[in-house]
């Protein structure tokens, strides 16, 4: 069974520029130390059903899920609930 973790922070290739994809994601353990991995990474946990993902902004809990692009490239978003920007990019920089 895959463990259920919610992710509080991303990295950007580059912050300011929507169009720009997640190198990283982050959050904390159950001791409250910080854990990073790269979206390969999350992407490779996912399939392996090792985590399952998710993020909880303004109250609103939604998962997080594999996208592919049309270049065929894999990327994580979390699955659609009509509110916008997605959750997964509103939250804040990793340290």
């Amino acid at each position: 069974m895959a463990d259920r973790v919610q992710i509080l922070c991303i990295t950007k290739a580059d912050r300011f520029n929507p169009d720009r994809h997640i190198t990283h994601i982050g959050g904390k353990n159950h001791d409250a130390t910080r854990w990073k991995i790269t979206e390969e990474e999350a992407i490779a946990g996912i399939e392996a059903h090792k985590w399952e993902f998710y993020t909880s902004v303004s109250g609103r809990t939604v998962d997080v899920v594999i996208e592919t692009s049309s270049k065929g490239r894999k990327f994580l978003k979390t699955e659609a609930d009509s509110y916008k920007p997605d959750n997964l990019l509103s939250l804040p920089e990793c340290p």
